[in-house]
């Protein structure tokens, strides 16, 4: 099979709420086609060894020990803050409505 039928390719779109004209259908059934044959070669590779490489390098991490320090004064974090009020910082509103 070369191309994936028109119903097929219409679901897709519905999922991805897209709308296709007659063109892009068309277009869609050859090329949507060609990438499931592609993702079909990857799941054809067998896999032998079950030891995979993530990575050719080791990285060992050197962790420092934990280290209680002083914390700064409110006053002098206060200073450095465009806006505030009373002990807390005014950040603008990230979220859109």
């Amino acid at each position: 099979m070369d191309k994936l039928t028109r119903e097929e390719v219409l679901h897709v779109a519905k999922l991805a709420r897209i709308e296709l004209s007659e063109e892009d259908i068309e277009e869609y059934q050859v090329h949507l086609k060609q990438l499931i044959d592609e993702i079909d070669k990857i799941r054809d590779i067998e896999i032998n060894n079950d030891k995979l490489l993530i990575t050719p390098v080791e990285h060992n991490s050197i962790m420092r020990e934990d280290a209680v320090g002083t914390m700064l004064p409110v006053a002098d974090i206060m200073k450095n803050v465009p806006k505030s009020g009373d002990n807390y910082v005014e950040v603008p509103v990230m979220i859109n409505e």
